[in-house]
């Protein structure tokens, strides 16, 4: 049992109604609805006060069940490994914060990845549990994420997105392709592909735009700048490879490589460089670029 202190705020928490059922207490429920995770963890995970009542206080392991009773739990991943990179913030006030996320960081909890996220870090780092990030960007990319660091304003930031308000400018390194007329608009379908974490392009009415220019060349490798009109997972990486021109060590496209570890040496040369909006609060223009830098 860890004798690390636990501190509620500093986490987002899933919630969970309970479901209708027999059992004589919480405890047997969580137990039997989450049949991966062994009695034992959630004995451990009471005791340490990572089970929460609808109001926020811990559960006791006798607290009888009730259906539709709303119960917080904390996810956890034994033994998570330490990802060695550290992120920045360039920009926080009471309303946004601007962080440049370095390579390999997941944006938020998924998978095999609960600490180990940007988020998770920010939330820690700024002891503000009302952090909600505004966008995405994939584990593998480098750059800017704006996050909503209030509730109150959170929906005028957020409506920058769907409505297109914001400008965003990427970069990235991949192998030249002189038979491309530059500067270029690709265009296209994007639907879920094989293995269900990548996406490829498929027929029908294009639901995804990218404008491409050449920034510079050097021998077999150019940098690209990239500007999405749109926002579908893993756009650009698939608008690249199908241009004939997969960035540089991207694991999923044109081919998923099997068995890849990261390799903190070899990131894939993707970053999310700049972003350009007007305040929805102030009306002022607030421009963010990364500090970040792909090298060839």
């Amino acid at each position: 049992m860890s004798s690390t202190p636990f501190n509620a705020a500093q986490h987002q928490a899933s919630t969970l109604y309970l479901p209708p059922g027999s059992w004589s207490t919480v405890l047997d429920c969580l137990c039997d609805h989450f049949s991966t995770i062994s009695r034992e963890q959630w004995l451990d995970r009471i005791a340490r006060g990572r089970v929460l009542d609808g109001q926020g206080q811990p559960v006791g392991i006798d607290l009888v069940y009730r259906e539709g009773l709303r119960i917080h739990y904390f996810r956890e991943v034994p033994d998570e490994k330490v990802i060695p990179v550290q992120e920045s913030i360039l920009f926080a006030d009471e309303h946004l914060i601007v962080a440049d996320k370095p390579h390999f960081l997941p944006v938020t909890p998924a998978g095999e990845y609960v600490e180990q996220t940007l988020l998770r870090r920010l939330i820690r780092r700024l002891d503000n549990p009302h952090l909600v990030p505004l966008h995405r960007i994939d584990r593998h990319t480098a750059g800017l994420v704006l996050f909503s660091a209030n509730p109150h304003s959170r929906s005028a930031y957020q409506s920058l997105f769907p409505t297109r308000q914001i400008e965003k400018r990427y970069e990235a390194i991949a192998r030249a392709l002189p038979q491309h007329d530059f500067p270029l608009v690709h265009k296209s379908r994007l639907v879920e592909g094989e293995p269900f974490f990548r996406m490829q392009e498929g027929a029908g009415v294009s639901n995804t735009e990218t404008a491409v220019e050449v920034r510079e060349k050097n021998g077999e490798l150019w940098r690209y700048g990239l500007y999405p009109v749109t926002g579908k997972k893993h756009q650009l990486r698939v608008h690249m490879s199908a241009l004939g021109a997969g960035i540089c060590n991207d694991p999923f496209y044109p081919q998923v490589l099997k068995d890849a570890q990261d390799d903190y040496a070899r990131p894939l040369k993707l970053l999310a460089q700049g972003l350009r909006f007007l305040d929805p609060l102030t009306g002022q223009e607030r421009e963010f670029e990364s500090r970040i830098r792909l090298d060839w």
